[in-house]
Protein backbone atom coordinates (compact mmCIF):
# COMPACT_ATOMS: atom_id res chain seq x y z
CA UNK A 1 0.00 0.00 0.00
CA UNK A 2 1.21 3.26 -0.97
CA UNK A 3 1.32 6.17 1.96
CA UNK A 4 0.16 9.55 1.06
CA UNK A 5 1.34 12.93 2.79
CA UNK A 6 -1.06 15.62 3.46
CA UNK A 7 -0.29 17.45 0.67
CA UNK A 8 -1.80 14.93 -1.49
CA UNK A 9 -5.08 15.36 0.60
CA UNK A 10 -5.03 18.75 0.71
CA UNK A 11 -4.66 18.70 -3.12
CA UNK A 12 -7.48 16.15 -3.87
CA UNK A 13 -9.90 18.10 -1.34
CA UNK A 14 -9.01 21.42 -1.92
CA UNK A 15 -7.89 21.73 -6.03
CA UNK A 16 -6.85 24.55 -6.76
CA UNK A 17 -7.80 26.23 -10.20
CA UNK A 18 -5.14 28.85 -12.26
CA UNK A 19 -5.13 32.03 -11.80
CA UNK A 20 -5.32 33.79 -15.08
CA UNK A 21 -6.05 37.73 -14.14
CA UNK A 22 -4.09 40.89 -13.72
CA UNK A 23 -0.96 39.47 -11.57
CA UNK A 24 -0.74 41.39 -8.51
CA UNK A 25 0.16 39.69 -5.30
CA UNK A 26 -2.72 40.06 -3.05
CA UNK A 27 -5.42 39.69 -6.33
CA UNK A 28 -3.50 35.84 -6.03
CA UNK A 29 -3.47 35.55 -2.71
CA UNK A 30 -7.56 36.47 -2.28
CA UNK A 31 -7.96 34.20 -5.05
CA UNK A 32 -6.63 31.39 -3.98
CA UNK A 33 -9.02 32.11 -0.58
CA UNK A 34 -11.76 32.36 -2.43
CA UNK A 35 -11.13 29.25 -3.98
CA UNK A 36 -10.84 27.64 -0.59
CA UNK A 37 -13.95 29.15 0.41
CA UNK A 38 -15.52 27.90 -2.50
CA UNK A 39 -14.62 24.58 -1.69
CA UNK A 40 -15.35 24.53 1.73
CA UNK A 41 -18.77 26.41 1.62
CA UNK A 42 -19.23 22.82 -1.36
CA UNK A 43 -18.78 20.67 1.39
CA UNK A 44 -21.43 22.43 4.35
CA UNK A 45 -23.78 21.97 1.63
CA UNK A 46 -23.19 18.79 0.81
CA UNK A 47 -23.41 17.74 4.35
CA UNK A 48 -26.61 19.81 5.07
CA UNK A 49 -28.53 18.19 2.08
CA UNK A 50 -27.07 14.95 2.96
CA UNK A 51 -28.32 15.17 6.37
CA UNK A 52 -25.16 15.57 8.57
CA UNK A 53 -25.22 18.60 9.86
CA UNK A 54 -28.37 20.71 10.33
CA UNK A 55 -29.59 24.54 8.42
CA UNK A 56 -28.72 26.29 11.31
CA UNK A 57 -24.84 24.67 11.48
CA UNK A 58 -24.69 25.06 7.79
CA UNK A 59 -25.40 28.46 8.51
CA UNK A 60 -23.07 29.16 11.18
CA UNK A 61 -20.22 27.67 9.40
CA UNK A 62 -20.85 29.44 6.38
CA UNK A 63 -21.13 33.12 8.04
CA UNK A 64 -17.70 32.20 9.79
CA UNK A 65 -16.13 31.42 6.31
CA UNK A 66 -17.83 34.45 4.94
CA UNK A 67 -16.28 36.70 7.77
CA UNK A 68 -12.72 35.31 7.24
CA UNK A 69 -12.53 35.80 3.26
CA UNK A 70 -14.00 39.51 3.96
CA UNK A 71 -11.08 39.96 6.92
CA UNK A 72 -8.52 38.80 4.22
CA UNK A 73 -9.85 40.74 1.61
CA UNK A 74 -9.67 43.96 3.90
CA UNK A 75 -5.90 43.01 5.07
CA UNK A 76 -4.75 42.67 1.56
CA UNK A 77 -6.38 46.48 0.83
CA UNK A 78 -8.54 44.68 -2.32
CA UNK A 79 -10.81 47.81 -3.46
CA UNK A 80 -14.34 47.10 -3.84
CA UNK A 81 -14.19 48.99 -7.20
CA UNK A 82 -12.78 47.85 -10.65
CA UNK A 83 -9.99 50.39 -11.80
CA UNK A 84 -10.85 52.81 -13.81
CA UNK A 85 -9.74 53.09 -17.49
CA UNK A 86 -7.24 56.01 -18.48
Amino acid sequence: MTEYDNSDKENFLYPRSSYYGQFKPEDLVFNANLQEFAQKVGYIVSLQTGGKITSEEAYTQIKQLWKKLKQSKKELGINDKPPTES
